[in-house]
């Protein structure tokens, strides 16, 4: 079964101070479905769009495992807690293996 990956393009961070509260529950929310981060940056380069937008890549067991984090109550929270405070893009998709 392929793993899963959460890809999160922050477009506008709106309020620093509920990206932080974000961050602080988003990682303990996921890290029971097996989730963990594999990139956490603003972009080094950017080619083609020329958008260096902040990214977030995540990686699962699979993509129900993904799913189901993004689902649960926990990463719910998390979510309520960043609110209005950024402008953002989540997929989940599957890995090739």
């Amino acid at each position: 079964m392929p793993k899963g990956y959460w890809v999160t393009i922050y477009r506008k961070i709106k309020d620093p101070a509920k990206l932080a509260a974000y961050a602080e529950l988003a990682p303990k929310a996921t890290a029971p479905f097996g989730g963990k981060y594999l990139a956490r940056a603003t972009a080094s380069s950017a080619y083609e769009a020329g958008l260096k937008d902040r990214i977030v890549i995540s990686e699962f067991p699979s993509v129900e495992q993904a799913k189901a984090a993004y689902e649960s109550d926990g990463y719910q929270a998390a979510l309520k807690a960043l609110g209005d405070g950024a402008e953002r893009d989540v997929r989940i998709v599957a890995g090739l293996e």
